[in-house]
């Protein structure tokens, strides 16, 4: 039996276990959107398409799956591009469909008409143009598992409205090939024996734990690791999570903002052993100077990032989950791990008296500190809650004062540091669990990004809880003008022209409240907390509060600022 091309693609999204679409529709895409009436994949009408592929974005990162968004063509596809590239920085598996003119008015500027594959190009994994309806079935197959698989990022696939609506015999692949693309997952055994011996040799040992940790799964396999060899570990951004904040090996965050010992760590250990990182800027800081007195080990599935940045001695390509697995199956053969261990005792001595040099740290008085707003958030809600971020001052004391215990329960932007990222990555978040608390720590200014998506959460009744660090500024941008401009607040300040954050909230009908001294910093949280309906918390602090430790731009991590 012959089936349209909306037919087959619906079709085929089932297969691939698809639960939910997040969309905005338009004209070319009507063909899918009539036939997903008659279908149960739930769909969330979002109300821009770049918030379209953050929430699927959101979704993607909080479940594992993948996560997928579907446009219409012209400005409803070249608005998602900004959410594209946040997921390829962060290796983010989705799948965004887009509508296209009928094949024969490609090129000839039709109405709506956008080359997204062009445009998408440098941003995506991989992207299809479909020009044939028989191509279709194998060309969505395709694109869930180059999305998955590897190192998992974006693949776009456009669809014109005449594919849409051609009809043929529908045949889902079972099995893929694609010639040229198959990943490494299982680590080279020799070279996993490299490395475990440089380990057992190292006395001022650390792990550098990236968002590979939480993507592939191997938190469990990391926690072993780390527990057998007692070696300390430190996180990117991405990372947290990865490796529980609470366990006494971790050494918290590292990089720009990290803590104190973690850099000083890093940048006095005799081996640096990287699982699923990149070697940012925003950590290695000063390349030249980056823990210059180690040896190196990476494991990265992307052999293409492999002392791409930073040359390391021992490269293991292949999953960080196998990889580790490994690891852990040849320690059990050694006989002297308590000795090794024994051998740590003065470097965690030294972690102890950098901890007590520097700890993060604040002084609350009379007007709310933005770190005191974040450790409440953690405190009330124990540490489990899905947390979303926008990006800035928010998002980094967010990282200090907030406990990851649990992968996939931070959803930020790491690499391409996208504001208006955190709220309807949060409605993704909510969809996929319904019944845990989500909330977006968000900044007055990156708020405002995508703050259309109220009518989205009240539409769907997702009972998000945002926190606005209200100061009135764009902060971070602030705070560098503050150090490195002589305080010339040049097209920062915001507080004159913000709204009413509460009336906002109300005019979408959602629950507004406000903070504005700090012994009203509880109660409002917990009040928000239990309110079933999306709240909107605007808390007042500090205006001119900045984020500290900061390894200024170009300087080793070594280097902080810690006032």
């Amino acid at each position: 039996m012959k089936k349209t091309g909306s037919q087959i693609l619906l079709e085929s999204l089932k297969r691939e276990g698809v639960e939910v679409i997040f969309n905005f529709p338009g004209g070319a895409i009507l063909p899918i959107v009539d036939e997903l009436s008659r279908w149960d994949l739930k769909r969330i009408l979002v109300r821009h398409e770049q918030a379209a592929v953050h929430a699927a974005d959101g979704y993607a990162r909080a479940s594992g799956k993948v996560g997928v968004s579907l446009v219409t063509s012209g400005p409803g596809a070249t608005n998602t591009v900004t959410g594209i590239a946040t997921a390829s920085m962060d290796s983010i598996p989705v799948v965004i469909l887009t509508g296209q003119v009928p094949t024969p008015l490609i090129g000839n500027d039709a109405f709506q008409e956008a080359d997204i594959v062009g445009i998408a190009r440098p941003c995506t994994k991989n992207n299809y143009l479909v020009t044939d309806v028989r191509d279709l079935a194998r060309i969505v197959r395709e694109a869930f598992y180059i999305a998955r698989s590897g190192r998992s990022g974006p693949v776009l696939v456009d669809l014109p409205k005449d594919v849409l609506t051609n009809t043929t015999e529908y045949r889902y692949p079972e099995k893929i090939h694609i010639r040229g693309y198959q990943p490494t997952v299982e680590g080279h055994i020799p070279q996993i024996e490299r490395a475990l011996r440089l380990i057992l040799t190292a006395r001022r040992p650390v792990i550098y734990a990236g968002g590979g940790v939480v993507s592939s799964g191997a938190s469990e396999e990391l926690i072993k690791l780390a527990g057998t060899l007692q070696i300390p570990v430190t996180m990117t951004l991405m990372g947290l999570g990865g490796f529980p904040g609470t366990n006494p090996l971790s050494l918290g965050m590292l990089g720009m903002h990290g803590t104190y010992r973690a850099n000083m760590a890093v940048t006095e250990c005799d081996l640096l052993i990287a699982i699923g990182a990149r070697f940012d800027d925003r950590v290695t800081g000063k390349v030249d100077a980056f823990s210059p007195k180690s040896k190196k080990i990476h494991i990265d599935i992307d052999p293409t990032s492999i002392s791409k940045n930073v040359r390391v001695d021992i490269p293991i390509v292949g999953d960080c989950k196998r990889v580790l697995a490994k690891m852990i199956a040849l320690l059990q053969k050694e006989e002297a791990l308590e000795e090794y261990r024994r051998s740590l005792g003065p470097w965690h001595q030294q972690m102890e008296e950098w901890r007590d040099a520097y700890r993060l740290a604040y002084q609350q008085n009379r007007v709310i500190k933005p770190q005191y707003v974040v450790e409440k958030l953690y405190e009330l809600t124990k540490g489990d809650a899905i947390i979303a971020t926008e990006v800035g001052q928010n998002q980094m004391w967010t990282a200090q004062f907030y406990q990851f215990d649990h992968p996939r329960s931070l959803l930020t932007s790491g690499g391409l540091g996208t504001m208006g990222y955190g709220f309807p990555a949060a409605i993704g978040a909510q969809v996929a669990f319904p019944g845990r608390t989500v909330i977006d720590i968000a900044g007055d200014g990156s708020i405002q990004m995508n703050i259309q998506e109220l009518a989205t959460v009240m539409q769907y009744k997702l009972p998000i809880k945002v926190a606005i660090l209200n100061n009135g500024y764009l902060g971070m941008v602030r705070q560098w003008q503050e150090l490195f401009y002589e305080r010339r607040y040049t097209l920062t300040h915001l507080g004159e022209v913000n709204p009413d954050f509460v009336k906002l909230a109300e005019a979408y009908g959602a629950v507004g409240m406000r903070a504005t001294k700090p012994e009203e910093v509880v109660p409002v949280i917990q009040e928000a907390l239990r309110t079933p309906l999306p709240v909107l918390m605007d808390f007042v602090v500090d205006p001119e509060e900045g984020v500290y430790p900061m390894v200024p731009a170009g300087e080793p991590i070594s280097q902080m600022l810690l006032v």
